[in-house]
């Protein structure tokens, strides 16, 4: 197969599963090329995916998840000749299960969706209580008039078009949501496509806990930046509590 496709990895502290994530990726029919953006690691993450032979770029600091797929996908651009990859983004952690991911190729090689979305098969149990899947379900629902049933998956396949009208991206853990409601918006075809990705849970600890309020913040804020009324009632929140 005709080398079309580049995978891009945003990285933060995930030494024990990115060499795995990268190889697999990397064997996904029509990838040439796999870029991890190191977002302020700590740790071997940068290392050991240069090793598994990814493209490394690091952010000197963690700079969050939008900021992370935007300097991934300006280094693929930096690589591409004449025909411009498509970019699928796939999280760090999913280990040997990235190699499963083609199905989220297709559709977008095949012209027949400019974004394709995972909905994993296999639900894995989470620790939170889905509320941060139920603000993101609802906007996108409310501002586009299509449901999503996993909105949040960070497992995503574009065309080069449909990322370049989409910047700039929601920052942090709001780039999903802004993401889908800026394309559907502007008349990009996007669609689910199931796959048996699995990645680590989400535990229950306060680490957990605490991920899952930046969470709710960040999406909170890509919703209000895309629809004014939520923006004002938030504003007079901040300025009258009660």
């Amino acid at each position: 197969m005709q080398a079309d496709t580049a995978v891009i990895i945003a990285a933060k502290d995930e030494q024990d599963r990115i060499a795995a994530t990268v190889e697999a990726a990397a064997s996904l029919p029509g990838v040439d090329l796999v870029v991890v953006v190191d977002d302020g690691s700590t740790d071997a993450t940068g290392r050991l995916a240069e090793g598994a032979g990814a493209k490394v770029v690091r952010h000197s600091r963690n700079r969050g998840k939008g900021a992370a797929m935007e300097t991934g996908a300006a280094a693929v651009r930096l690589l591409d000749g004449d025909v411009p990859r498509h970019l699928l983004f796939l999280d760090a952690d999913l280990g040997d299960t990235a190699r499963l991911a083609g199905p989220l190729i297709e559709p977008v090689r095949a012209g027949t969706a400019a974004m394709t979305i995972a909905a994993f098969s296999e639900r894995v149990k989470l620790g939170g209580h889905g509320f941060v899947v139920r603000l993101s379900r609802d906007g996108i629902q409310r501002l586009t008039g299509w449901t999503p049933t996993q909105p949040l998956n960070g497992q995503r396949c574009l065309t080069r078009q449909a990322f370049e009208a989409a910047l700039p991206l929601a920052p942090g853990f709001g780039v999903e949501t802004g993401l889908t409601i800026d394309l559907l918006r502007q008349g990009f075809k996007v669609t689910e496509v199931e796959v048996a990705l699995s990645h680590r849970a989400t535990g229950t600890d306060w680490r957990a806990q605490l991920h899952r309020a930046r969470q709710f913040r960040d999406v909170g804020r890509a919703l209000a930046a895309r629809e004014p009324a939520v923006a004002r009632q938030l504003a007079r929140l901040r300025r009258d509590p009660r």
